[in-house]
């Protein structure tokens, strides 16, 4: 009686370069998906390694820029905080703001980089920008924690608003991973892109009611200030938690509708992108 011994059949997979707009590749994301949690996991490990207070920095950054921001704003200037105290105020708008500045600030250079793994290992490129905005995401996670300490300090109870605070953090997430796809893309070809995010982010800041109230806007201008995607996000949060802004109305409708444009054509753009990824970097 003889036992054959022929080896198993492996799975073959073929490795082809896209042509034109190809499609997004969605589905090799999601058998990747092991490899998205790896990297989340080791840019949060390894990302605060060998400071002197690691992860806290997580938190002590807001706070920081709250108490710039309250005094500077609050105290020097003397700008309306809409009947909430300041540093709450300021703290809520920074919470979002931070997560959508992260996660564009870090997916824009996630590919240059990643670039020593690119050109070696084959797996979609999409897991690395968008692991870049998840893990802005958990670090949002921790700085919420003090939100919730400080609206018990402050004694504010939200209301049934709170419910659509999800809508606002997808918002803010979906755009940083727009602008992020995009300028990543750019970056491979033309590498002062990097440099110029920080400039543009630190811009956009000061055209998001962060550390102001949008009431200050004049009304003539004001249309045109409500088109910014990030303004929506930021009323949004301080409408949720705080009752101060007005509910979500036409901006927040243009702005999800626009954003959904952006997000869909920089994926497109970052997959048109991945043929000629490793020639480049």
């Amino acid at each position: 009686m003889s036992v054959s011994t022929a080896p198993q059949s492996l799975p073959t997979v073929v490795i082809q370069p896209t042509r034109g707009w190809a499609s997004l590749g969605l589905r090799d994301v999601w058998e990747y998906r092991e490899l998205l949690y790896f990297l989340l996991w080791r840019e949060a490990k390894g990302r605060y390694r060998q400071m002197a207070f690691g992860p806290l920095w997580i938190i002590i950054a807001p706070l920081i820029q709250m108490v710039i921001f309250s005094f500077v704003f609050g105290t020097l200037a003397r700008l309306p905080s809409e009947g909430v105290p300041y540093p709450i105020f300021t703290y809520v708008a920074l919470l979002p703001w931070q997560f959508f500045a992260n996660g564009a600030r870090n997916s824009a250079a996630s590919l240059l980089s990643q670039q020593h793994v690119i050109a070696k290992v084959y797996f979609p490129r999409l897991v690395i920008p968008l692991s870049t905005v998840l893990s802005a995401f958990v670090d949002f996670l921790a700085s919420f924690v003090v939100l919730i300490g400080m609206m018990v300090a402050y004694r504010i109870t939200p209301t049934w608003a709170v419910l659509t605070l999800p809508l606002f953090v997808l918002l803010a997430g979906a755009t940083a991973l727009a602008v992020g796809l995009w300028l990543a893309s750019l970056a491979v070809k033309y590498h002062d892109v990097s440099i110029a995010v920080g400039f543009g982010i630190t811009i956009w800041q000061y055209l998001t009611p962060v550390a102001y109230s949008a009431t200050l806007v004049p009304e003539a201008w004001r249309w045109l200030y409500r088109l910014n995607p990030l303004y929506a996000v930021v009323e949004g949060f301080r409408w949720a938690l705080l009752g101060t802004a007005a509910p979500p109305d036409w901006s927040l409708v243009f702005s999800a509708g626009f954003v959904t444009v952006l997000l869909v054509t920089g994926a497109f753009y970052f997959r048109r992108t991945e043929r000629t990824i490793v020639d480049v970097v």
